[in-house]
């Protein structure tokens, strides 16, 4: 079992940051290839970014967040992050974090994932 705990989520102006974090607990989560999903009103929920073991083993984005948005993690601190940079308005969104045991997968699909947070609120003002 894998509990994520997400936090970081607030309200921005458009253009500016925000810095998402997602904690895991156990052992295991070095195992587990890791994603940013997110869920705006009235939106089926939609892959954002996916980090395999490390940064060198892969990340993957959306389109819409590439050149904007990095996944990184530390395994050390059990830790996933998202940096969103020069967000927009369409950023807004319930952002989730999800671990899939699958670290081979190169999944982009929410019912690949095994385990998620509770999420966190995103909300950014034009």
């Amino acid at each position: 079992q894998v509990q994520l705990v997400e936090s970081g989520g607030g309200l921005v102006q458009a253009g500016g940051s925000l810095r998402l974090s997602c904690t895991a607990s156990g052992r295991t989560f070095s195992r587990y290839a890791m994603g940013w999903f997110r869920q705006a009103p009235g939106k089926e929920r939609e892959f954002v970014a996916r980090i395999n073991w490390s940064v060198r083993s892969g990340t993957y984005y959306a389109d819409a967040v590439k050149g904007r948005f990095t996944i990184s993690r530390d395994n050390a601190k059990n830790t996933v992050y998202l940096q969103m940079n020069s967000l927009k308005s369409e950023d807004t969104a319930v952002y989730y974090c999800a671990a899939d045991r699958d670290l081979l997968r190169d999944s982009n699909r929410e019912n690949d994932y095994d385990y998620w947070g509770q999420g966190t609120q995103v909300t950014v003002s034009s």
